[in-house]
């Protein structure tokens, strides 16, 4: 259980890197910034479809997270 305690908790850190990636504004381009893209996207994907943007605010990265906490808590 400690690897995947240890595997949430990095990929909580790229979610968060995501967002800041978001507000940032950085290149899309970027190599590190299409490698955050393509790791936070497909667990993304599937939240933003439920739970659209309100005021144009997106709150999938918050409920990832929430969901992976759980999921941790959980192990």
């Amino acid at each position: 259980m400690p690897l995947l305690v240890s595997l949430i908790d990095l990929y909580s850190l790229v979610v968060l890197a995501a967002v800041v990636v978001s507000w940032v504004g950085v290149d899309p381009r970027n190599p590190l910034v299409a490698l955050v893209h393509s790791l936070t996207e497909p667990a993304l994907a599937p939240i933003r479809r439920v739970l659209p943007a309100a005021g144009g605010l997106d709150f999938s990265p918050m409920v990832l997270l929430v969901l992976l906490r759980i999921i941790r808590n959980l192990g």
